[in-house]
């Protein structure tokens, strides 16, 4: 039978809340995940949350009770509890139906497919979480073959980013490495790395990608490091017809996805 929480002192209460941290979240290897459609979209990629909290009227929703059984059926512990304390779980006043708690999970360079599709998200310090929820689902939308994080980024398992993601997180693989790790692996196999930068007159539209494309979005603030665009194979960049000198980079990224998905169907 599901447990029953309705205390904030209940040390499960308190452990699960505090992988709103990023230290105890890589200390327990867990990170969460909040709202039914992200974690419906998590069981149908096959993550089944190990602890899933609920409340008595959450558990109504038929999707609510089939994420209950798998939880259950696997091995994890499904729990009612009472909306103060999702929200306490989720940091919204407004809390969803359900909290799930998920292993963290992470890529390596070196089990990725490179030929297993044609784009390839690179962002190099990355620092807002939106912005890399946001990547994640254009990634998801374009078909990208994942996400490569390059340097300080934020963490991907935030509950910022994560909520962000609206579950591309388990949909699209995400790699956490660093620059002098990841230019030796592109350079071992075919891939077009293309720099998005305005220190060049090549528009976006006018350049010619090859498959794989990898595109590398620099730095929300300072850009791209000179020493990474000479690296590129290719730069571009968006035409700025207004006052504004650059675009958001998840923006940004998501021109350029959809502009190499444009050449790739003719």
């Amino acid at each position: 039978m599901p447990r029953e929480i309705t205390a904030f002192s209940n040390p499960l209460i308190k452990r699960i809340r505090s992988l709103r941290e990023k230290r105890h979240r890589r200390a327990e290897g867990l990170f969460l995940a909040e709202g039914l459609r992200i974690l419906t979209e998590a069981r149908e990629n096959g993550r089944i949350p190990e602890f899933l909290f609920y409340s008595r009227e959450g558990a109504a929703h038929p999707l609510v009770r089939t994420l209950i059984f798998d939880v259950e059926d696997s091995g994890g512990q499904a729990i009612e509890t009472v909306p103060d304390i999702l929200t306490k779980l989720s940091g919204k006043d407004n809390p969803q139906a359900v909290v799930g708690v998920f292993a963290a999970f992470d890529s390596a360079l070196a089990v990725l497919d490179r030929t297993s599709a044609d784009i390839w998200l690179v962002a190099e310090r990355l620092r807002d979480p939106g912005n890399l929820g946001t990547i994640l689902r254009t990634g998801d939308a374009v078909g990208a073959g994942g996400l490569i994080l390059i340097g300080e980024c934020v963490d991907p398992f935030s509950i910022e980013a994560v909520r962000a993601s609206m579950g591309a997180l388990f949909t699209v693989p995400v790699v956490q490495t660093e620059w002098d790790d990841f230019l030796p692996w592109l350079r071992s196999g075919p891939g077009q790395l293309v720099g998005l930068s305005l220190d060049t007159d090549n528009d976006y539209r006018a350049a010619k990608y090859a498959s794989p494309t990898f595109l590398l979005t620099g730095n929300e603030a300072q850009g791209m490091p000179p020493e990474m665009a000479a690296e590129c194979d290719l730069l571009v960049k968006l035409p700025m017809l207004g006052k504004a000198d650059s675009l958001n980079a998840a923006v940004a990224t998501a021109v350029m996805a959809y502009e190499v998905l444009a050449q790739r169907r003719g």
